[in-house]
């Protein structure tokens, strides 16, 4: 009889155990909000019509459907074109989901314009549409070296080989990723393998050192670079080697023998504007200044446009050359 008893609890204690807390409630996802017909419950709207990204204003997207789905969000600029692209996978887009910061995703950079917003469903062929109008376009902070809008800098100095074709100039065409204009840098040298560079002086800046954080590790630098096949090969053969000089002993000057020299080189790949960015700390160098990153004693930052002498002409571009704190640049 004790061990009948036994048993009995035992089936009691395991019954109660598998029980729901709350009747009716299911634990784990419902099963319409996964396989259940795909419905638009509420429409797309934006939390308001107009934003001002220059006085810290966000915009964020809502939107109610019948079952979790994955969705994405493309923001275009009816003016710049930029392109912002926001992608979840929720029953909801909400302040959590859909904000946007009024970065962007594909340069150029958004201005303020008129934007259309169109959300579209994996799967389904529903789109939804609205407008949103950026009154000021965002803000970054950090030390801008060179955006090119007001154009060329005296104190700024440059060398270019007189090779042929050569196009070292501040232009608007293509279009610049940021505002209007841009450093175009292209040409044909077939004895040596610098096309052209152009220095950026901490004189332009009215100093003898650009006014930079003494933190290497939590500096960025950032520059927006074009990519263009060469002619006549249609092969990708540009590069950019980007240089730091540092002035250790604060003379005004620097000097290859006694003072640290720092550098990062790009091989061009792709087509079009793309966002380049690394940390101060991670540049490798000469080190003859005793190898310390010195960033708040950066005299010149230099840019050289390189190219094999036997690849034929080449072409690239800069623009919006910034150094940013803490993090990379969000554009």
């Amino acid at each position: 009889m004790k061990n009948q008893l036994l048993f009995l609890l035992a089936l009691t204690v395991l019954f109660s155990s598998c029980r729901k807390d709350e009747e009716g409630v299911i634990e784990g996802p419902d099963l319409n909000d996964v396989y259940g017909p795909f419905e638009v419950v509420s429409s797309l709207e934006p939390s308001q019509s107009n934003v001002d990204y220059a006085a810290g204003e966000d915009v964020y997207f809502t939107c109610e459907l019948s079952k979790v789905i994955d969705w994405q969000l493309t923001i275009t600029g009816q003016t710049s074109g930029a392109e912002k692209i926001i992608n979840g996978t929720t029953k909801f887009l909400d302040f959590e989901s859909a904000t946007w910061d009024g970065s962007t995703t594909y340069f150029p950079m958004f201005k303020a314009e008129d934007c259309d917003v169109m959300l579209t469903f994996s799967g389904e062929s529903d789109t939804l549409y609205t407008i949103v109008t950026i009154d000021q376009p965002k803000t970054n902070s950090g030390f801008v070296i060179a955006d090119f809008e007001t154009g060329w800098n005296p104190n700024w100095t440059t060398f270019i080989q007189s090779g042929a074709g050569m196009n070292f100039n501040i232009l608007t065409t293509p279009p610049a990723p940021q505002k209007t204009s841009y450093y175009n840098m292209e040409g044909t040298v077939n004895w040596d393998w610098l096309t052209g560079l152009v220095d950026f002086n901490a004189s332009a800046y009215g100093s003898t050192t650009i006014p930079l954080s003494d933190n290497g590790d939590n500096l960025y630098f950032n520059v927006i670079v074009f990519g263009a096949p060469g002619v006549p090969n249609g092969e990708f053969n540009s590069r950019i080697l980007f240089r730091f000089d540092e002035d250790e002993n604060e003379d005004g000057s620097f000097n290859a023998n006694n003072e640290d020299q720092w550098g990062f080189e790009q091989i061009i790949q792709w087509e079009g504007w793309k966002l380049i960015t690394f940390k101060y700390s991670d540049l490798e160098g000469s080190g003859n200044g005793g190898n310390i990153h010195n960033p708040d004693k950066l005299n010149k930052v230099s840019v050289l446009h390189l190219a094999d002498p036997s690849s034929g002409h080449a072409k690239s571009g800069i623009d919006y050359l910034i150094f940013t704190e803490d993090a990379p640049l969000q554009p």
